[in-house]
């Protein structure tokens, strides 16, 4: 997936790429991360805000015993915790009603190389058991 997104916006660029945590790689958070390497992006991860300032990107990010700021050049991909939207807007009726004639491009999937094959599947016979020393 994140080849195949990389191929997309090496045709149509941004400078800002949010990717959540919770995604289609079964919750792995390697999408942004991937796609941020497609593309030769820097990323940030576990991204709790995010504001431009003087035309630079400022990142809040939540680490372990505290809470770090950071800036990074656009163009990159920023990887977003949940909660980002502290206060999510609400749509207004007049919005919404805009929102249904705007054009929704679709984009058909590229072929990209492979880069994992699977060899061998095999389904457990017991149930796995967490063991604790």
């Amino acid at each position: 997936m994140a080849a195949q997104l990389a191929e997309i916006v090496k045709n149509n660029p941004f400078d800002i790429i949010l990717c959540g945590i919770e995604s289609s790689d079964h919750n792995g958070s390697t999408v942004g991360g991937m796609l941020a390497e497609f593309l030769g992006y820097p990323s940030v991860s576990a991204v709790s805000g995010l504001n431009i300032e003087n035309g630079q990107p400022v990142i809040n990010r939540d680490i372990d015993g505290g809470k770090e700021v950071v800036t990074v050049p656009a163009p990159f991909v920023a990887i977003v915790q949940k909660g980002i939207a502290k206060d999510p807007r609400i749509a207004s009726m007049r919005g919404i009603m805009m929102a249904r004639t705007k054009p929704i491009h679709v984009s058909e999937p590229v072929t990209c190389e492979l880069l994992t094959q699977v060899l061998k599947y095999e389904k457990t016979t017991t149930p796995l058991r967490l063991q604790i020393h």
